[in-house]
């Protein structure tokens, strides 16, 4: 699988031949200003709450390619009033795409879309596909349900966790987390946009380090194939 770091929450992930997208907020984010949204390739975009940190780049992106949003019902809903094709799910569901299955399992946050209207619970995305599993987990909190992982899904190869605090997990929960999901290579998400979850990056790396896991920090932009 080649994964592409666009900044804060917002991946592309090569799974099957088809493009995913993951919580797409990219143009409004000083630090991603060299990566150009319409460029981005897209089949899917998945979005784990209605935050604009997260959603903001999602209709220019769906409207350009054609992707299917995948979210919860109360998100697809809205993105539906636009025009835009969608696929519902909830927590504990799992459905068989074209690339693979995905289960929607739960993350401990809040979700608002950016009009105001209700964004449903947040969530997190399991994916299995003949390339991997990996695991997701949007804006949350360390929570007891990742146990749940481990026991409902094929073995993780990879997990994107938030590691920015104040508004997530920090450092010292998302190690723990790891252990829950039973995952020892974990790529960081939602930190350093702005002040509140800026980290220290070498901290963070020997912090995993120190447990025998790897912390995988990717500079915006960049790729790597796992």
């Amino acid at each position: 699988m080649k994964i592409t770091y666009y900044g804060q929450s917002a991946f592309g992930v090569e799974v099957q031949g088809k493009s995913l997208v993951f919580d797409p907020f990219i143009s409004p984010n000083e630090l991603a200003s060299h990566v150009d949204v319409d460029s981005i390739p897209a089949d899917y975009i998945l979005l784990s709450h209605g935050h604009q940190d997260h959603v903001f780049d999602a209709e220019q992106i769906a409207k350009r390619t054609g992707a299917t949003v995948i979210s919860n019902f109360e998100i697809v809903t809205w993105y539906g009033d636009k025009e835009i094709n969608g696929h519902p799910m909830n927590h504990g569901g799992n459905w068989n795409f074209d690339f693979g299955s995905v289960k929607y399992v739960n993350a401990v946050h809040s979700s608002v879309l950016p009009d105001g209207t209700y964004g449903g619970n947040p969530g997190g995305f399991v994916i299995t596909s003949e390339d991997g599993t990996f695991y997701f987990a949007g804006d949350t909190a360390l929570t007891w349900d990742m146990k749940l992982i481990p026991m409902t899904s094929p073995k993780l190869d990879f997990a994107i966790l938030p590691i920015g605090d104040n508004f997530t997990m920090g450092i010292e929960d998302a190690v723990i987390a790891s252990d829950f999901i039973n995952c020892d290579k974990i790529i960081g998400c939602h930190y350093d946009t702005f002040g509140y979850i800026k980290i220290n990056h070498e901290a963070a790396k020997k912090a995993f380090a120190e447990k025998n896991k790897e912390l995988i920090l990717i500079e915006i932009g960049d790729s790597l194939t796992i």
